[in-house]
């Protein structure tokens, strides 16, 4: 593994912690939610490691959080970056487990090929096998939110021997085609035929600071693409398989954990209900809303952990740490 120094993560962390403590107390009581629930958004420093991994001629970036033989290797959504989940892989790391981020290609630090084949789900997935082995391990739970569930899926059909459990948060399928080609394809004409202003965007949005939110910074990060990089990536999401067959999903049997919520015409609950019905050995957990993960995750965390737990050991949900209305249901 290549080491990088964390002194610039420290120093954020510091610089951004700061600035919320330091927000004016005008108003007294009036502005102590708003401050507080600021404060609860700057992740505090939790060290890890960065590293590089040589993958199909790219260089990827990745991070560990943690440590132990119960790994989980997750991914972020398209545009998107490893800082989105952070604040998942350090909970995850205090509970016990080893969490492992990968930027795929044409996304966070890592490489950024502008050829759509680069961008294949099915070639993302042979990169998370691939880091499950430079980690030196035999197997690993895997992860994703859209399209890291995505890739998670394809990672279970090509090497269904890697892959000892799965959480597929918010799974883009069938029932999220009319909503994603709504936005990603009038976004994929856009970096076409608007690249000028696409790059005086990205321009501009590199002198934007970090502010230690994890999830915010990753959605700041979209507007830097160079448009042939953006091109690139919405364009290989195309042109490859977006989700394994309804075949292949039955033939999957890691234990699964699949997390939907109902207020996103992108990531249909629908979707998310579907394919815990149609894998064997899975179970749905419902999220208030695309955000909880990242803003509130105590109640999810617990969950995911628990599944993990398990996962790793005999499969079986401890039900008698569930209540009725935890939103977990069985797949029917």
């Amino acid at each position: 593994m290549v080491l990088a120094s964390l002194d610039a993560v420290r120093r954020r962390s510091q610089v951004v912690g700061g600035l919320a403590n330091q927000l004016p107390r005008v108003g007294g009581a009036l502005l102590d939610r708003p401050v507080a629930s600021l404060r609860s958004l700057v992740e505090p420093h939790r060290p890890y490691e960065v590293g590089e991994l040589e993958s199909e001629g790219l260089r990827l970036y990745y991070e560990v959080h943690g440590a132990g033989p119960r790994l989980l290797v997750f991914t972020h959504g398209v545009l998107l970056d490893s800082r989105m989940n952070r604040r998942l892989a350090a909970d995850l790391a205090e509970r016990g487990f080893k969490v492992a981020l990968l930027d795929l290609p044409g996304h966070g630090r890592s490489d950024k090929p502008r050829h759509a084949s680069a961008h294949r789900m099915d070639s993302y997935a042979r990169h998370v096998v691939k880091l499950i082995e430079t980690l030196g391990a035999e197997q690993a739970a895997v992860g994703g939110v859209s399209l890291g569930a995505n890739v998670s899926l394809q990672a279970a059909v090509i090497a269904p021997e890697r892959v000892r459990a799965l959480v597929v948060e918010m799974p883009v399928l069938e029932w999220a085609v009319p909503g994603a080609a709504m936005v990603f394809l009038p976004l994929l004409l856009g970096v076409h035929y608007a690249s000028p202003v696409v790059r005086q965007v990205a321009r501009m949005a590199r002198h934007i600071p970090e502010t230690g939110i994890g999830s915010l910074d990753a959605a700041l990060a979209t507007l830097r693409y160079e448009p042939e990089e953006a091109a690139a990536v919405l364009h290989g999401m195309l042109v490859g398989p977006i989700t394994p067959t309804y075949e292949q999903r039955h033939a999957i049997t890691a234990p699964t954990l699949v997390v939907g919520h109902k207020i996103d015409f992108i990531h249909p609950f629908t979707d998310a209900d579907h394919l815990t019905r149609q894998l064997p050995k899975a179970r749905l957990l419902e999220a208030h809303s695309i955000m909880e993960l990242r803003t509130a995750p105590a109640r999810l965390t617990e969950q995911i952990a628990d599944f993990l737990a398990d996962a790793f050991g005999p499969w079986g949900l401890r039900r008698s740490r569930l209540s009725p209305n935890d939103g977990l249901a069985g797949n029917g």
